[in-house]
């Protein structure tokens, strides 16, 4: 049985618009500004068709041919002071739009960026990304294009309408027919639309997860030839897109006719009702010629208002995902300002589940004293690695507590948390930059003496020295490429910067050959020297170096004490090292 993968938090339209409207409320005054710039830029817009009705009585009148120059002249001047105001305008709501945008988006990717470990495995990547990525595109679109023509559609529809009832306000309410009609295309295709897009993000959202999922594992897929299978499943995904944007283009198209059918009758009513008004006197040629054109100049504004809801609301639910993360609740407190007394980890009752029914670990009670280092070993799903990452603070557990220094973690914070403990896993990014900005991610007031001591502390003063630029040369995407040993080298060398009290290592060594594990077991151990350590071990020499061993099975300690003492007791611990002793390999050289 196949199972909906679960997504993140979509905030609510009500709570998407009160985000817009407090932005808006923060720049009040450049939204003003905006405002009357892009009001003259529309009124600039009409001056040619007001002045063209008046150009038509006074030729009916018999005027002098010099009165077109006059005509000439103001719609020029109109033209260029319109041409200048409409660029002005762009670009202020392009501003506007831009600082709300970039508001958005530091707040969204901050709370990405702390959202908890748990979550994220949860939810898968996926998700975020597409709302981080195709999200942020698309409101960014809006802002750039959709909301300038929204709001020059939005003034000029509504100061053509005055300028009609101020021709005659028999030709303005004639002109005003076709409104109730467009309200109704409306109400016919807002409620049927806004779910379709709302649906039409969340397609997207999953068909990212299958597509980097499969990608992430795609050595796996391959060795258990599940190629199929995962096709199948990104097969799935698009194409549930692929239909929901036929639907939302099927009722796009039928929307757009009931568009058109509103500005025929219009327009028809508007010449019907001149025509009758002509002739009695009421109005004169003039007048009903600037409303007709003032009416047929509202078909293109009208129909970007009408056309943008499908741009508005495809921004609206990609506002309503990105809102949607950035209120994600943090769900580590604050902290009480404790201060730990030492550097002892202890972990008592601890009790965990991943989903909400089945317990991994069991009531576990385990204390590292301070400086002394302590290793975990078991088979896998023993729960070795979820100690690690609850003790560490990545993920909260279901039950029990961990303190470090009498201090619980809740106590601590997230601040004082990264101030005490770091952990360093297998899974190690190098991000783009000079190297020694990587390093000072963990600590950006260290000088480069500290980075030199880090690296030479680790053991990678060598290799670091032989690099075209040392220090300064360019890893990550697009720069040196480091092997998976030199990249754990340089997260052991972070830890060694931030200096905490405590330090997690989870299979810290497992992306290095042998050769090239023995020089990471000698870094990591030069890394934690003096602190608190907990150690995930991936291979037992980590555990023989260990102070003290601790043996988990089903998430349940079964022995624990020193290595020796431990093989000796001829338990599960020394079943372990006879079977690793056994299937050592020999010594190689690299990897």
């Amino acid at each position: 049985m196949t199972t909906t993968p679960e997504l993140l938090p979509i905030a609510t339209s009500r709570r998407s618009w009160a985000f817009l409207r407090s932005e808006l409320q923060g720049r009040r005054g450049l939204g003003a500004i905006t405002l009357l710039i892009s009001a003259v830029a529309a009124a600039m817009s009409l001056v040619p068709v007001y002045v063209f009705g008046v150009l038509v009585d006074r030729v009916t009148a018999g005027a002098p041919t010099s009165t077109i120059v006059s005509v000439v002249a103001i719609i020029t001047v109109a033209a260029v002071v319109g041409g200048v105001f409409t660029a002005w305008s762009s670009y202020m709501i392009s501003k506007l739009g831009e600082g709300i945008l970039a508001s958005l988006r530091e707040r969204v990717l901050g709370r990405a960026l702390h959202l908890p470990v748990g979550t994220l495995e949860r939810v898968g990547k996926g998700d975020l990304l597409s709302r981080v990525g195709d999200d942020v595109a698309v409101m960014a679109k809006s802002i750039g294009e959709v909301i300038p023509n929204i709001v020059s559609a939005l003034l000029l529809v509504t100061l053509s309408v005055v300028a009609m009832l101020s021709l005659d306000w028999r030709l303005g309410l004639a002109g005003m027919v076709a409104i109730p009609m467009y309200v109704l295309a409306l109400r016919w295709y807002l409620p049927r639309s806004a779910p379709l897009y709302a649906a039409e993000r969340v397609a997207m959202g999953e068909r990212s997860q299958a597509l980097i999922s499969s990608m992430q594992g795609a050595r796996t897929v391959r060795a258990y030839q599940l190629e199929e299978s995962h096709l199948g499943e990104i097969d799935k995904a698009s194409g549930k897109a692929r239909d929901i944007g036929i639907d939302v283009f099927r009722l796009f198209t039928r929307f757009g006719s009931r568009s058109n059918r509103a500005e025929c009758v219009g327009l028809s009513v508007i010449l019907a009702a001149g025509f009758l008004f002509i002739q009695d006197d009421h109005v004169t040629v003039g007048q009903v010629t600037a409303a007709a054109l003032l009416f047929h100049r509202l078909f293109n504004p009208i129909g970007m208002l009408m056309f943008s809801f499908d741009d508005v609301q495809s921004a609206g639910a990609s506002l309503a995902r990105l809102v949607g993360v950035m209120d994600i609740p943090d769900q580590r407190p604050r902290g009480t300002g404790a201060v730990p007394v030492d550097a002892t980890l202890e972990v008592t009752g601890l009790r965990h589940s991943y989903d909400g029914g089945h317990e991994v670990l069991h009531g576990i009670d385990l204390t590292v004293r301070t400086g002394e280092t302590v290793a975990l070993v078991g088979s896998t799903g023993a729960g070795k690695s979820t100690i690690a990452a609850i003790a560490a603070g990545s993920i909260d557990a279901t039950d029990g507590q961990v303190r470090i220094g009498g201090a619980s973690l809740d106590d601590l914070g997230t601040d004082g948390l990264r101030r005490h403990i770091a952990i360093v896993s297998q899974e190690v990014h190098v991000f783009s930059g000079t190297l020694a900005e990587d390093l000072l991610l963990a600590a950006p007031d260290a000088t480069r003496a500290d980075i030199d001591a880090a690296l030479m502390t680790v053991g990678a003063g060598a290799w670091v020295d032989a690099l075209a630029d040392g220090v300064d040369t360019h890893v990550g995407e697009g720069g040196h490429e480091l092997t998976s040993a030199q990249s754990q080298q340089l997260a052991l060398a972070r830890l060694v910067l931030a200096d905490p009290s405590v330090a997690v290592l989870d299979e810290a060594t497992a992306e290095a050959g042998s050769a090239g594990a023995r020089n990471l077991e000698a870094a990591a151990q030069a890394a934690t020297r003096g602190r608190s350590t907990l150690v995930v071990a991936h291979r037992l020499t980590q555990a023989a170096a260990a102070d003290r061993v601790v043996v988990l099975e089903h998430g349940r300690i079964l022995e624990q004490g020193g290595h020796d003492e431990l093989v000796a007791a001829n338990g599960r611990y020394a079943e372990l090292w006879a079977a690793w002793e056994g299937a050592a390999p020999p010594p190689v050289h690299g990897k």
